[in-house]
């Protein structure tokens, strides 16, 4: 056994005694490892000293919860678009009861609401740094970080449109959450799906000018 395989192997050994630690304290039930996951970065945030009750430090709390959000959003949207619509085509008709009654309520229900969380949070981000008007008007003709969060913000508040607007609203009739005819059904599922695409297509330029407005001078 080389050196990398034994590094491997402590590795490995530790980590399943923390895991083994943890399960006996709930870490199987997702609640736990959220609060798990909440007081390691409480401790660490106190012990580094990064909370400070000052406007900045709640600037940067709404922040990091924009960024939690938007994790979530656009990842189940990918989700959707990268694994459950193209592999939904490979799955016996016996089991696609289970996906279109189980697995796609409850993702659209995380889907939706995290797109409200994050459209929420950024707002708020964008008034408690003062650039919340400009960024809707994109810089006011000028080239610069608020043109770039404008651009981010108004591709964001599209999305999020389309989500709550177009998506969840044909969603629950290709799904059978309301009232719907076989062809009223596939009619929305249609219209569900490329609204999904559209969004995939958006998010692109979405997070490039997001992350263009924190780097890019």
């Amino acid at each position: 056994m080389n050196n990398v395989t034994q590094t491997t192997q402590t590795i490995n050994n530790a980590i399943q005694k923390a895991l083994d630690f943890l399960a006996t304290y709930g870490l199987d039930k997702l609640e736990r490892a959220l609060l798990f996951g909440a007081g390691i970065v409480f401790v660490l945030a106190l012990i580094t000293g990064s909370i400070e009750m000052s406007q900045a430090w709640f600037a940067f709390l709404f922040r990091w919860l924009h960024v939690l959000s938007g994790v979530m959003w656009i990842g189940l949207l990918w989700y959707f678009n990268f694994v459950q619509i193209p592999s939904i085509l490979n799955i016996p008709d016996e089991q696609k009861l289970a996906v279109s009654k189980v697995i796609t309520p409850t993702a659209l229900f995380w889907f939706r609401w995290a797109a409200l969380a994050t459209v929420v949070t950024g707002l708020i981000l964008a008034l408690m740094n003062g650039y919340f008007f400009s960024a809707l008007l994109f810089g006011l003709g000028t080239w610069g970080q608020p043109t770039y969060i404008g651009f981010g913000m108004w591709l964001g508040l599209i999305m999020a449109y389309n989500v709550w607007m177009i998506i969840w609203p044909n969603q629950q009739k290709a799904l059978g959450l309301v009232a719907a005819s076989d062809e009223e059904k596939k009619a929305a599922a249609r219209t569900a799906m490329l609204t999904s695409r559209f969004n995939t297509m958006l998010s692109i330029p979405m997070l490039y000018f997001m992350v263009a407005a924190q780097n890019v001078a």
